[in-house]
């Protein structure tokens, strides 16, 4: 497939076959989508991969932080449940994490870098018949999720890939052409 049929054709996905993806698949994935533009090299990302029972710890820590903040006492556990069920049920989550350095400049430009590996990975592994949606939710930044991920100070999550074969691939939502936001300067 050519890239500029993949780059259309990539979609985000939220439904997934109950099929694991194989770890070795994830990581040789990761192992190619790094290669991206990174200023001094810094090469501030790393990766968490939760599958199969390992997803648990993640689950435990959502369903704690939900519970805690249902108003409604008499739905408490009902909410934890629905939430620990729903991560439960995502066949592998990535959670992409990268060293926040001191200098904001090279911040900025790390999230860029990291966030073109998530672009590199979901093109890669559309490419083998793999969907991914990448999740920025709250709960992300709650020590709670930190601590039970092994997340250090220091270091921004910069979100939750969902990862497994589509059951359901969206359609393609419609986009702004390009040609109607450049504005071409040719002159002094």
């Amino acid at each position: 497939m050519e890239l500029s049929q993949l780059l259309r054709e990539r979609r985000s996905v939220h439904r997934f076959q109950q099929k694991e993806v194989p770890v070795e698949l994830a990581t040789e994935l990761l192992d190619t989508a790094i290669w991206v533009p990174n200023y001094h090299m810094t090469q501030p990302w790393r990766f968490i991969i939760s599958h199969g029972e390992g997803k648990r710890r993640m689950a435990e820590a959502v369903r704690y932080m939900k519970e805690i903040r249902e108003p409604d006492q008499s739905k408490r556990k009902e909410t934890g449940q629905k939430f620990y069920d729903k991560i439960m049920a995502i066949p592998m989550i990535i959670t992409v994490i990268m060293q926040e350095n001191t200098n904001l400049i090279i911040r900025e430009e790390d999230y860029a870098s990291t966030s073109c590996i998530i672009h590199n990975f979901s093109l890669l592994a559309w490419e083998r018949g793999i969907g991914l949606v990448w999740e920025t939710y709250p709960w992300l930044l709650e020590a709670v999720f930190r601590d039970a991920m092994g997340i250090k100070p220091g270091e921004k999550v910069l979100g939750n890939l969902h990862v497994g074969y589509p059951a359901q691939i969206p359609n393609a939502q419609p986009r702004i052409p390009a040609m109607e936001r450049i504005t071409v300067i040719s002159e002094a």
